[in-house]
């Protein structure tokens, strides 16, 4: 029985998150059921962590242990052949038996994705958040640096999963501006709110980018940020901004993993 590790992408709108739920279509399920049809198997596909509803993939990793006689390099094409269009399994891998796509990973970067207009993107309407009001993105990125580090952010968490601890390391946290080829309105500028940490807590990321978006249209200051941190109130932060423009972006893991190979990175 060999342990195989999957990069895959994925379009999270039309999902109810990753994991397996009774009240709609998800990720892990539509995958397992894709792989169990493909290897006439039984097999249970762990991820490197759950993303909600509608939040998005540029990378992910997932692995599972079956008898599998389809060479590698082909069961991507296999098993994309059954999965719907909006999600697409990049590569894979066979991984040591103790393998463990969510354990295994040492850090995971989500980016985040706002634009400003007074009018609806329709190509983007499911993918970044539209804010009407101008955002100043060097502010943002100087509010942003007040996240790195060890910190409680339970001032920018939801009430969600019970937690023992609300502590967190970010490594780094930016927001930029990027291209976006995507756009029919004229002037709209595209804004990403990178958060690579070691882990997130419930809409953690979102909250930050909240934030991040009232720094940038001049409701708080850069340097409130530390203030927020320290109330560990989430009154005194921002909006937890919708799933759509959430995108698990970028992963990490140790050297010795055979996906150290694969790139990763966006």
């Amino acid at each position: 029985m060999k342990n195989i590790a999957l990069i895959l992408s994925y379009d999270g709108t039309n999902y109810h998150g990753w994991q397996t739920q009774k009240n709609g279509a998800t990720i892990q399920q539509t995958l397992t059921e894709a792989i169990n049809q493909i290897l006439k198997c039984d097999t249970y596909v762990s991820g490197v962590g759950r993303t909600d509803a509608g939040v998005h993939a540029r990378k992910y990793v997932a692995n599972f242990k079956a008898d599998c006689t389809i060479p590698l390099q082909r069961l991507p094409l296999a098993i994309n052949a059954i999965l719907p269009e909006d999600i697409t399994v990049l590569n894979a891998v066979e991984v040591n038996n103790d393998f463990d796509a969510r354990f295994n990973c040492t850090k995971k970067e989500y980016a985040y994705y706002i634009y400003s207009s007074k009018i609806n993107d329709p190509f983007l309407s499911k993918r970044a958040y539209r804010t009407t009001y101008p955002l100043d993105v060097n502010k943002m990125n100087e509010g942003a640096q007040f996240f790195v580090g060890t910190h409680d952010f339970a001032s920018v968490r939801s009430v969600g999963t019970p937690v023992k601890s609300t502590v967190r390391t970010i490594f780094h946290c930016q927001a930029e501006y990027v291209e976006n080829h995507n756009f029919v309105i004229e002037n709209a500028k595209l804004i990403r709110i990178r958060v690579c940490g070691d882990g997130f807590l419930y809409n953690m990321v979102r909250a930050i980018s909240g934030t991040l978006m009232h720094v940038g249209s001049g409701k708080l200051k850069p340097e409130q940020i530390k203030e927020v941190l320290l109330s560990c109130d989430r009154a005194s932060a921002g909006p937890t901004l919708p799933a759509h423009g959430l995108y698990m972006n970028r992963l990490w893991y140790n050297d010795t993993d055979e996906l150290k190979s694969y790139k990763l990175d966006v």
